[in-house]
C-alpha cells in the first residue's frame, strides 16, 4: 500500500498499515500513547550537518477533549554502535498535519540536545519529558513528527536509538485552545555590530480572538557558538528581556548551571555551564501568560543584552509559539503534575532515592488563584499522611511543594501514592487528575556505625560534606575550608534509629575528578560500615552534589559485593592509574584497548583481589584514544576512555 492511496481524512486502517510503530493504551484507560519512532537509529550526515527522521501517528480527533500531552524522549544506545559521542542539538517537530496530503505546519514540540556518549556501555540509555497540551490543537487525527539529528561527526560506527512517545491524556481540557501562531523560529545571530540581533527579534503584533481570556507565549531558547571576545552564544551569560504591550515582564540570564546534571558522568565537558541548556538535556520551556481582553490588540517582544563580538559566529535558536485559550472551565481545579521524590524517574536521579520530604509539582487548572489545599500521601502499605499546604498559585501555573514528614518504605521496590483534596476548601471540578502514584525503591538499612571515607583532591577548599536526620539536624559536617589537600579522612559517627541523608558539595561544580581540569587532581569519597566494608561507593566526577539516603535500624541489610572503580588521568601523554577495591575477592581482567577497532595493546590480569592501584605506561603507543575496560570473573563492569596526547 502506498502513501497516495490514503486520503488526509481516512486515518484508520488505511495509515495504521502503513505505520511500523503502534498506538497502544497504558497507564489509565484514558490515556493514550502514541509511539512514533521506535528505537530509531540515528546518526549524523556529515555531508549537511543535519538528518532527518519522519513518521507517523495517530492522536485523538478533534472532537475528543484532551486534558494534557506529555512528550516522553527515550535516548539509548544502537545495537550495532557505540553511543555518539558529541553534545548536538536536536529538533523534534510536527512536521504535517491531516494525513499526507495535509497542511505542512513546522512546528517544534521539543529540542533534545544530546549528552556526551564516549563512555556509556551498550546498555546505556537514559528518559526525558516534556508537557506539550500547548500543542494540542495540532496533534490530532493523522500527524508526521518529525525528529531531525545535527552534527558532523563520522556516522559509521556512532549513534543514538531513540523513540518518541506521546502520553495523551484525554478529558475535559481545564482551558480550552483556540489559535496558536508562530512568534520566532530561527536560529538568531548574536553579536553582529552590522546586523544587530534586534533587527530580527522585532515587536510581533496579534489581535485576541473575540473568545479568548488569555494567550500563552511558549518560548524556548538555546545558545551556541564560540565567539570572541566572550565564547557566545554557548558560553557567554547574557540576559533576555520579554515585553508585553511595552512593558517588562521578564528578565532572565540565559544561563544554565551542569553541575546538577542529572545524567552523570559523561565523556566531555558535561559539567560547564551553559547558554540555557546542558549536555543529555531535554529543553523545558519558558511560558509566559498574558491576560487579554476578546478583540484587543497587543504585542510580544524579546530583547537580547547588547552584544558586540570582533568575529560574529554566534546562534540563538529561539522558537516562540503564541497560543490563545479560552476562560478556564473550572474556578477551583487542581492537578498534580510530577512526583519529584520518591520516584526513579531518570530526570530526577539527584533527589533520589529519597527517605523524607516528598516533592511534588502542583498546578492550579482553575479560574481562580490557588491559596490553599490539602495533600494526602504517603507509600502503600503504611499510614498515609495529611498536609494543609497554604500559598498563592496563579491559574495555569506550576509550584513545587515539598511535603513533611518521612517516606516509608519496604526493602525493594515500593508504591508512593499522592491525593490533591479541597482546593481553596472547595470541590475540585475535575478529580481525574488530583491522584498520581510512583515506583521508588526503598532506602537500605545499616548499623549505627557509619565511617565516612574521604581523600581530598588538590582543590579541597571547594568540598565539605554534611550528614542530617529526617528533621534537618546535622549530626556530622566538614565545612568548606576545614579540609586539607590530598588528605584521607576517616570520621566515625555514632548513629541512632532513624532517617538519614549524606550531602557531598563541591562548590565549583566539577567534583572531586575532572578530566578537564587535571590541576584538581582525583578524589575519592565512600561509606563505610564498623568492618571497613564498603556501604556506598560515590563517583568522583559528581558535578555539584552526591547524596545518599538510608536508615538506621534492624534488620540491617547484609554487606553486598560493591566494587569501586577509578583512572586517572584519563588525558596523558604517558602513564594513567587504575584504582580498584571490592568488598569481596574477584578475578579481574583489565584491558587497554584502540578506540576505534577495539584491538588489545595492554592486558593484565589479577587473581582473587580485593583492592591494588596500578600504573599503566602507553608512551611506547600511537598518539589517540584508547579504552580502558574491566572484566570482574569474565564480565564487563567497568569501562572508561583514555586520551594519549603529544
Amino acid at each position: 500500500m502506498t502513501k497516495k492511496a490514503c486520503h488526509s481524512r481516512i486515518i484508520t486502517s488505511c495509515l495504521l498499515a502503513m505505520l511500523t510503530l503502534s498506538t497502544v493504551f497504558a497507564h489509565a484507560s484514558d490515556t493514550l500513547r502514541v509511539v512514533t519512532h521506535n528505537r530509531v537509529t540515528v546518526v549524523t550526515d556529515p555531508s549537511k550537518g543535519e538528518n532527518t527522521y519522519r513518521a507517523w501517528g495517530v492522536f485523538p480527533t478533534a472532537r475528543q477533549g484532551i486534558r494534557g500531552i506529555k512528550l516522553k524522549v527515550h535516548l539509548g544506545c544502537p545495537d550495532n554502535m557505540r553511543c555518539a559521542d558529541w553534545d548536538y542539538k536536536d529538533h523534534i517537530t510536527i512536521r504535517r498535519t491531516g494525513g499526507v496530503r495535509g497542511e505542512s505546519q513546522d512546528i517544534e514540540v521539543g529540542r533534545m540536545l544530546t549528552p556526551y556518549g564516549g563512555a556509556f556501555g551498550k546498555d546505556w540509555k537514559f528518559d526525558w519529558e516534556v508537557d506539550i497540551t500547548d500543542f494540542s490543537l495540532l496533534l490530532r487525527d493523522s500527524v508526521e513528527i518529525e525528529y531531525k539529528h545535527t552534527g558532523w561527526e563520522p556516522n559509521e560506527d556512532r549513534g543514538w536509538t531513540v523513540t518518541l512517545a506521546f502520553e495523551v491524556v484525554k478529558g475535559t481540557p481545564a482551558w480550552e485552545p483556540i489559535s496558536i501562531r508562530k512568534v520566532y523560529d530561527g536560529a538568531y545571530r548574536y553579536g553582529d555590530p552590522a546586523n544587530p540581533i534586534e533587527n530580527e527579534l522585532k515587536p510581533v503584533p496579534f489581535t485576541a480572538d473575540k473568545k479568548a481570556a488569555f494567550a500563552r507565549m511558549r518560548v524556548v531558547q538555546t545558545g551556541h557558538g564560540m565567539d570572541k571576545p566572550d565564547n557566545c552564544a554557548e558560553f557567554c551569560s547574557k540576559y533576555r528581556e520579554v515585553y508585553f504591550d511595552q512593558k517588562l515582564i521578564d528578565r532572565r540570564d540565559i544561563w544554565k548551571k551542569c553541575g546538577e546534571n542529572p545524567l552523570y558522568p559523561q565523556a566531555g565537558t558535561w559539567v560547564y555551564d551553559r547558554a540555557n541548556w546542558c549536555p543529555g538535556d531535554l529543553m523545558q520551556p519558558d511560558v509566559y501568560d498574558l491576560a487579554v481582553q476578546p478583540g484587543s490588540s497587543h504585542t510580544v517582544d524579546i530583547n537580547m543584552e547588547n552584544y558586540a563580538s570582533t568575529e560574529p559566529s554566534a546562534d540563538e535558536y529561539i522558537t516562540a509559539y503564541l497560543i490563545q485559550y479560552r476562560k478556564p472551565s473550572a474556578r477551583h481545579d487542581v492537578a498534580i503534575t510530577d512526583i519529584i521524590r520518591p520516584t526513579l524517574k531518570d530526570a530526577h536521579r539527584r533527589q533520589n532515592p529519597a527517605n523524607a520530604q516528598p516533592h511534588i509539582v502542583v498546578r492550579n487548572m482553575g479560574a481562580s488563584p490557588l491559596t490553599k489545599l490539602d495533600i494526602r500521601y504517603g507509600t502503600k502499605g503504611f499510614a498515609q499522611q495529611k498536609y494543609t499546604w497554604s500559598g498563592s498559585i496563579a491559574p495555569a501555573a506550576t509550584t513545587l511543594i515539598a511535603l513533611p514528614g518521612v517516606i516509608d518504605n519496604n526493602v525493594g521496590q515500593n508504591v508512593f501514592e499522592i491525593e490533591l483534596l479541597q482546593p481553596n476548601g472547595k470541590k475540585d471540578r475535575y478529580t481525574a487528575d488530583n491522584k498520581m502514584t510512583s515506583s521508588f525503591t526503598g532506602v537500605p538499612r545499616h548499623g549505627e556505625t557509619m565511617i565516612v571515607y574521604l581523600m581530598t583532591n588538590n582543590q579541597p577548599t571547594q568540598n565539605s560534606y554534611v550528614l542530617t536526620n529526617s528533621d534537618g539536624k546535622v549530626i556530622s559536617e566538614r565545612i568548606a575550608g576545614s579540609l586539607e589537600a590530598n588528605t584521607l579522612y576517616r570520621d566515625t559517627v555514632q548513629l541512632t534509629k532513624g532517617k538519614y541523608e549524606f550531602m557531598l558539595l563541591d562548590s565549583a561544580g566539577n567534583g572531586l575528578e575532572f578530566w578537564a581540569n587535571p590541576r584538581g587532581g582525583r578524589g575519592k569519597v565512600r561509606l563505610l560500615n564498623k568492618d571497613g566494608a564498603m556501604l556506598q561507593d560515590f563517583e568522583s566526577d559528581f558535578g555539584s552534589s552526591v547524596r545518599y539516603a538510608f536508615e538506621i535500624g534492624a534488620p540491617v541489610a547484609p554487606v553486598t559485593d560493591h566494587t569501586s572503580f577509578g583512572l586517572y588521568p584519563t588525558r596523558t601523554n604517558d602513564t594513567t592509574t587504575f584504582d580498584y577495591y571490592a568488598n569481596f575477592p574477584h578475578d579481574v581482567l583489565v584491558q587497554i584497548v584502540t578506540d576505534p577497532g577495539d584491538e588489545v595493546v595492554l592486558e593484565k590480569r589479577y587473581q582473587q583481589i580485593k583492592e591494588g592501584v596500578f600504573t599503566y605506561d602507553l608512551s611506547q603507543h600511537p598518539k589517540g584514544r584508547f579504552y580502558l575496560k574491566v572484566y570482574i570473573d569474565g564480565e564487563e563492569k567497568f569501562k572508561k576512555r583514555i586520551r594519549l596526547k603529544e
